[in-house]
Parts: structure tokens; C-alpha cells; sequence
């Protein structure tokens, strides 16, 4: 097991990656090509982008990558892996798939979740559809996953299947200060329903360990697909994610993101409407402190007539925190009837934290809705004035002004999703570690918010937490 830095990354440690993995040749001349790509594409493409972004802050010298990693469990996740045991889940430790559980009912309905690894073995045509999905002349990033990914999941699900329960996929990065490259695909085949929960974790650690993750999700025709995930990484690491998305015809998906931790995060996210009457809806959440940074690019890419896409990302920024939104919709020329809607926006509670949002349009056709907006503002001292005469403290204030902030966005959510957003903004607000175990806490948090909009248990709830 040879370990080597991403600054000095070569074709011997590809070579090393595929041996290991009994790899067929024309993956490995594929992560060959794309590694000479990445050697030659700068860090962001967009000149407009370059001057903002903070991704160059990742020190190539500190990410350390090898072949495989420490398989040892983090103490801090042993309680959630225990409440996950009898769940339908896959939880991987740094480059090594700890568990997989599936019961035979949904095995026997053709149900897969597996490593990338024996899915290049026995899901080939697939894995194959995926990797060429994505170019990797498009991104530095897309590029260095492709050449280099030593991890990664395998979801399908098949037609017609229907999922009650969620699909859970924990990842976390390994004890060993190792960084993680994952590839991982989704498939979501014809009149299939499905939802995904995706938490990413890492140990504390002093070093800059980095969890770099390309996924492909394909939505079938009138398939649905609804996916959480949740970044809660200690705050020396790094977090870059891109993630593409193909919906064919009246497929649907709906992507709800809460980003809270690692140091820096780089975000890059696409949606191709590719069938008529596709649909995806995208919500981000991000809450940043000390000097966290956050690099979001939402792209959706309208293709076929009467698609519908709605973005919407709002940050919470404290002390010296930043965040950047990029986004842009792009409605092609066979695109007609189309539906569009992409906002960023950010509440600043404290006078060193910025933000910066560039959203864009791109419209080649008539006959469509297209809106796009931003804002940035500093917490309305005005509002907190008002609160406090109303006895409550400053930072209670502060909490229902940001608890109003979200609000709409949060009406878009499930109750569960919403209780998980709540409480981890709680927990960070308190110093508390980032995690989702569903103890006393998080249930008072699940109760709040199945009866948040349910007129006929309000009363109840009232008298329960007066």
C-alpha cells in the first residue's frame, strides 16, 4: 500500500488503484486520459468564477491518498451505526465498505447497493453509462475523480420498485488522515420511487484530509428519486463534491443539502431536464462559523419542453465566514414551456463574514418562465431590537431571525429533513458535535415538525412544549 500526495499524483499510482482492484483495461486507459486532463485544466474555468473562489485553498501537499485505509470505526459514529443496523443502508470508512444491509425481500425485488468496486465487476454496462456520462474535460475535479477515485457506492433501483424506507449511505473519512476519492452512481430505473440519505462525516483531526466525490444520478422515465444529504466533517478537512443529474421524461427529483462542516467546501451541481415534463427541485442550506468557506455551483439545463426546475440556496453566515453561490439556468432551443426559478441568498450575523452570489441566465427559445435572484445583507439590527423588547436575548434573536429566514425554504422539505436541518443548526449554534443520532433531542425536533403545518395539532404541541 504506497501513499503519495495529490500534488505529486501519477500514472503509477493509477496503475496501482486498478491492480489492486483487478480493474479491465479500458477503465484503466479511461483514468489515465482523464489524469492528463486534470494536470491541464486550471482549478476553476470560468474567469468570471476565478477571482471569487476559495478552492485553490486546498493544499495538494496535505492531501494524502492511498490505495486503502485504516478500516478502524471512529468512536464518535458508533451510536449511529447501531441505530443503522436494522436499516437499508452502506456505510463506508474511509476507501473500505464496512457494511451493507439489504433484507432479501428487497434483494430478491432487484434491489443493489454495493462498493463501485463489484459494481465495475457485475454492474459493468452500467457503471460504464456513468462514468461516460460525466466529460472530463468539463472540471479539474470531474477529472481527478475519474482518474483516481479509490471508493466509492453503487445504488440501483429498479423499475417499477417502490421504497417505503430510505436508503442510508454513510461515509466517513478514515482515522489515518488518508483522503477519500469516491465515484459514486445512482440509478433510478423506469416508475421506481426511492429515497436516499447521505451523511459525510471525518474524525477530528489536525491535518487537511479531503473527501472529493463525483455522483452521477440517473432518474428514468416517470421515476422519483428524493435525496438528503449531510455534510457534518470536522473543520480541518476538505469537502469537494460534484454531482450530475439526468432526468428523462416526467422523472422527478428532489435534492435537499445541508452543509455545515469542513473548512472548505466546492459544491459544483448540474441538472439535465433531458425528458419532457422533467422536474427537480434543489434546496441548500449552509451555516458557516470561524472561517469556514463555502463554493456552491448550481447549473440546470433545460433540454426538452415543459420542464420545471426550481434552486434555491440560502446561507448562514458567522464570525469570518464566507459563501459563494454561482448558478445559472440554461433553457435550450427545443426547450419550450419551460419553468425555472434559481435564488441565492445570505443573512450575515457578523461584520467580517461575506458573501458573494452570481446567478445567470442563458434562454434560447420563446415561451418560457425564467426568473433568477439574489441578496446579501446583514442581520437587521432593527429586528433584533424589537425581540429583545420582547425579552428576548440577543441570540434567541438572532435564532428566530434566521428560523424566519428559513422558513419558506423549509415548507419545501419533509418533516424529517427539516427536523435534521434544525437540529444541526441548533448543535452548531451550541458547539455541540455535528451528528444525526436520533436521541431525545432530535425526536423533540421530529415531533415539532410533523405538526409544524398541521392546523389540527397545534394545540396539542402547545401545551406539550409551553
Amino acid at each position: 500500500m504506497s501513499q503519495e500526495s495529490l500534488s505529486k499524483l501519477n500514472t503509477s499510482h493509477i496503475d496501482e488503484i486498478s491492480s489492486s482492484r483487478n480493474e479491465p483495461e479500458w477503465l484503466k486507459d479511461y483514468r489515465k486520459s482523464s489524469l492528463s486532463i486534470y494536470d491541464s485544466l486550471p482549478i476553476e474555468m470560468s474567469p468570471l468564477y476565478n477571482k471569487y473562489t476559495d478552492a485553490k485553498k486546498m493544499d495538494p501537499e496535505k492531501v494524502l491518498l492511498s490505495t486503502s485505509t485504516t478500516e478502524t470505526i471512529p468512536s464518535f459514529l458508533n451510536k449511529r451505526l447501531t441505530e443503522l443496523e436494522s436499516e437499508t443502508c452502506i456505510i463506508q470508512i474511509g476507501t473500505n465498505v464496512h457494511k451493507i444491509n439489504i433484507s432479501d425481500d428487497l434483494k430478491s425485488k432487484g434491489l443493489v447497493i454495493s462498493s463501485i468496486s463489484d459494481a465495475i465487476q457485475n454492474n459493468f454496462e452500467l457503471v460504464k453509462k456513468a462514468l461516460e456520462a460525466s466529460n472530463s474535460n468539463d472540471d479539474k475535479f470531474t477529472a481527478l475523480n475519474n482518474a483516481a477515485f479509490n471508493s466509492g457506492v453503487f445504488i440501483h433501483i429498479p423499475s417499477n420498485l417502490i421504497l417505503e424506507k430510505p436508503i442510508h449511505f454513510l461515509a466517513c473519512l478514515s482515522e489515518d488522515g488518508h483522503s477519500t476519492i469516491a465515484r459514486n452512481i445512482i440509478f433510478a430505473d423506469e416508475n421506481s420511487k426511492a429515497t436516499i440519505v447521505q451523511e459525510i462525516y471525518s474524525p477530528k483531526t489536525d491535518k487537511q484530509p479531503a473527501y472529493l466525490e463525483l455522483l452521477n444520478a440517473s432518474v428514468a422515465a416517470n421515476a422519483q428519486l428524493d435525496v438528503t444529504t449531510l455534510q457534518l466533517m470536522d473543520q480541518h478537512t476538505v469537502n469537494f463534491s460534484t454531482r450530475r443529474t439526468d432526468l428523462a421524461q416526467d422523472a422527478k427529483v428532489n435534492w435537499y443539502s445541508g452543509l455545515f462542516g469542513s473548512i472548505l467546501s466546492r459544491y459544483k451541481i448540474e441538472y439535465f431536464l433531458n425528458g419532457n415534463g422533467a422536474s427537480a427541485n434543489d434546496s441548500e442550506v449552509i451555516f458557516g462559523n470561524d472561517e469556514q468557506s463555502f463554493d456552491i455551483q448550481t447549473n440546470v439545463n433545460h433540454e426538452s419542453p415543459s420542464t420545471e426546475a426550481r434552486v434555491v440556496e440560502k446561507s448562514i453566515l458567522r464570525n469570518k465566514s464566507k459563501s459563494l453561490f454561482k448558478g445559472m439556468i440554461r433553457i435550450k432551443e427545443h426547450a419550450a414551456k419551460s419553468n425555472s426559478f434559481l435564488s441565492g441568498r445570505s443573512i450575515l450575523l457578523d461584520k467580517d463574514a461575506k458573501s458573494d452570489a452570481i446567478p445567470g441566465l442563458e434562454i434560447f427559445t420563446n415561451d418560457v418562465k425564467a426568473t433568477h435572484s439574489a441578496s446579501v445583507a446583514q442581520i437587521d439590527e432593527e429586528q433584533i431590537f424589537y425581540l429583545k423588547t420582547r425579552c428576548l436575548t440577543h441570540e434567541e434573536a438572532e435564532r428566530t431571525i434566521v428560523e424566519g429566514f428559513l422558513e419558506p425554504l423549509s415548507r419545501k422539505m419533509s418533516f424529517q429533513v427539516r427536523a435534521w436541518i434544525a437540529y444541526l443548526i441548533e448543535s452548531k449554534w451550541e458547539n455541540r458535535e455535528l451528528t444525526i443520532n436520533t436521541d431525545a433531542e432530535l425526536a423533540k425536533f421530529v415531533e415539532i415538525e410533523e405538526t409544524r403545518y398541521n392546523e389540527d395539532a397545534e394545540i396539542e404541541q402547545h401545551y406539550k412544549y409551553r
